[in-house]
């Protein structure tokens, strides 16, 4: 299974913002110390802001922060919502058309794989992610932590 680009991106928004959970971070500062497009990263913070995951203030002072504890972040829930469909083959979902459907072992392999994938992030939250803060904070160039 692949993650979206989408999805490795908001979990790298909530890595930075639990590392500066002290004051809040912009856009252009997260774009530049992951080195990735602040277009693509506006559209995430939206996604973020909007499932509850972060707050978000415009203006001069503004800038975002997590909503809620990293201890309350529960890895597995941040990437079935980044990911939105988790449909791994055409059998998962509605419309099935494959011929083989009715006789076929992969679909229930391939669906206890995902269920595996799913329970060992269930495991982790994003304070586990952050744990290394002080060795993150140095590679993101964050100033203090």
């Amino acid at each position: 299974m692949r993650l979206a680009m989408h999805t490795d991106f908001s979990l790298r928004v909530l890595i930075y913002l639990a590392l500066t959970q002290d004051r809040r971070a912009t856009i252009d500062e997260i774009a530049d110390a992951y080195d990735i497009s602040r277009n693509h990263l506006m559209k995430v913070v939206h996604n973020l802001a909007k499932a509850g995951r972060i707050e978000t203030t415009r203006g001069r002072s503004g800038g975002m922060k997590l909503a809620t504890a990293p201890e309350a972040i529960n890895i597995g829930q941040v990437v079935r919502n980044a990911e939105g469909d988790t449909t791994l083959v055409e059998c998962f979902g509605p419309g099935n058309t494959c011929c083989i459907a009715p006789v076929c072992t992969l679909r229930m392999a391939l669906s206890e794989a995902q269920e595996a994938f799913f329970t060992v992030l269930d495991q982790y939250t994003l304070a586990d992610l952050a744990r290394p803060s002080r060795s993150l904070a140095r590679l993101l160039a964050i100033p203090t932590v």
